[in-house]
């Protein structure tokens, strides 16, 4: 470890030495946080406009930073949206294009050879840490967080099995670590589902079946913090992909956060399972309690850093990798929680409550607090955009979708307002793209795989809500995007998307 990270010192000395680190005043490329929830939408937090749910922590980074208002994730689900993130690629380009199983384990792997934004930070001497969630490649493969560029991953591999907090084993690397959740463990049909009879009338003891000893996301907070610390003496990234607020609904009786909103929403119908989540006894208070004690983890990181005296040293990116879960999944009413806020529908779909997600970037005395970025962003322009940022002269991967938008968020420059974003989902079967104030959706009709439904267009300079379909009354517009939707869609025979095949290879 002293070796490796006496290498590192050297290779950033020599880069400085060469000015390959451009003309910053510090003496290291900055530290890079990112923080990416799962499933959190934009009125989840508190500084956005929730009534419901308090996010102090959070909310100090979205006061200290600079805001992206229109940033939609890589895609509507978890492990597409991740992959454009690493790799810098839009969907209609991306290796990874949905949520696909690989047995017994995990994701359907990206090719070998891939390149990551983690592989290139290591390479630029970055030591890499990721914990929480992967999803894009089983344990053991080259698509596996250690051969894309993690020096160090504890957490979940698979997707699957971060259905429930209380798991059977994390992993440590390319070591499974075993946990003594044995009331789960040893029941996979509790660990992924189970139900509870509605009569008799269940109390709180009918849901003890459902908790374990050991809450996955507290001893994942624990290895990321000791990460900080193991490398606070150098160039670090600290990739912080939590599970929370994904279903299932869990929370440690001891959350003291929890007590209090079960007296916030009183009284509430206990969700009693089914559909391959977990019974809770009150949904909105859990749900409000997780977010609640993962923006304690933020704060948590934040203050480690201030500890340590190399926060301002850091770049903070807060996100969410989609939109919130669809009201009634796992029995939360995501809708009276108004999670989304204004925003149209939810996770898994083209529309803005499906992509736009919370995203701030934070790093003092470099990225003004209080700004805001109104101009169509993405998650393709993660990788350009931080290895900007970080100041490393690298060279990017050919054929990058994402643009760098290290300028506008120091304050040299603004985002183009006219920028084509493109996204699709196999399993959703559609496809979307937004240029400015305009938005076209394309959906497939189910059972006539070759066939789409008319595009609908919306104005989201008036129509932030996608409330009206103005198509009939700006055809040259809806045009002009179907042949982007046809040009941005690269057919992939693991990754079928049938009407859009047809029609990219038509235009």
């Amino acid at each position: 470890m002293h070796r490796r990270a006496g290498f590192r010192r050297g290779l950033v000395a020599l880069l400085v030495v060469l000015g390959g680190l451009g003309s910053p005043a510090w003496s290291r490329p900055p530290n890079i946080v990112f923080f990416l929830c799962d499933d959190l939408g934009t009125g989840d937090v508190a500084a956005l406009g929730s009534q419901h749910i308090k996010t102090p922590n959070i909310d100090s980074l979205f006061a200290r930073g600079t805001r992206l208002t229109r940033h939609w994730a890589g895609n509507a689900v978890c492990a597409p949206s991740r992959c454009v993130l690493m790799t810098g690629r839009h969907p209609g380009h991306a290796v990874i294009r949905s949520n696909r199983e690989f047995k017994p384990e995990g994701q359907t792997p990206m090719p070998p050879g891939t390149v990551t934004l983690a592989g290139l930070l290591h390479a630029a001497g970055y030591a890499t840490g990721g914990f929480g969630k992967w999803g894009l490649g089983p344990p053991g493969s080259e698509a596996d967080p250690v051969g894309c560029g993690f020096d160090r991953f504890f957490g979940y591999n698979c997707q699957r099995e971060a259905h429930t907090f209380y798991p059977g084993h994390l992993w440590d690397n390319r070591d499974k670590v075993m946990l003594d959740n044995r009331a789960l463990s040893g029941d996979p049909v509790v660990a992924r589902g189970g139900t509870i009879p509605a009569e008799p009338p269940p109390d709180a003891s009918a849901f003890a079946r459902f908790s374990g000893e050991r809450y996955s996301a507290d001893l994942i907070a624990e290895q990321q913090l000791a990460f900080v610390r193991q490398h606070a003496s150098e160039p670090f990234f600290l990739y912080v992909p939590t599970t929370v607020p994904h279903l299932a609904l869990q929370v440690p009786a001891d959350e003291p956060s929890l007590a209090d909103y079960q007296q916030h929403f009183g009284d509430e119908p206990p969700y009693l399972g089914g559909g391959g989540y977990i019974p809770c006894l009150r949904p909105l208070a859990t749900y409000a309690a997780m977010i609640t004690r993962m923006d304690r983890e933020v704060g948590r990181i934040v203050s480690l850093l201030e500890d340590l005296g190399i926060s301002d040293e850091t770049i903070f990116v807060f996100t969410s990798d989609n939109g919130a879960t669809f009201p009634g999944c796992g029995g939360l009413d995501t809708a009276r929680l108004r999670s989304n806020g204004d925003l149209r529908q939810w996770k898994g779909s083209p529309y803005e409550g499906g992509l736009r997600v919370p995203t701030v970037v934070v790093w003092p005395g470099h990225v003004p607090a209080g700004g805001q970025i109104d101009a169509p962003t993405g998650f393709e322009d993660w990788l350009p955009t931080l290895l900007d940022l970080a100041g490393l002269g690298v060279r990017k991967p050919a054929g990058l979708d994402g643009q760098s938008l290290a300028k506008p968020l120091e304050g040299r420059g603004t985002a183009p307002a006219e920028r084509i974003l493109y996204r699709e989902l196999t399993e959703g079967r559609w496809q979307t793209v937004t240029d400015g104030r305009w938005k076209a959706v394309r959906k497939g009709v189910p059972k006539q795989p070759a066939r789409a439904l008319p595009i609908e267009l919306y104005d989201l300079g008036s129509d932030p809500a996608e409330s009206q379909d103005v198509a009939r009354d700006h055809p040259d517009i809806v045009r002009r995007l179907e042949a982007v939707m046809n040009s941005e869609h690269v057919p992939h025979p693991d990754w079928p998307l049938p009407f859009a095949d047809v029609a990219s290879r038509a235009d």
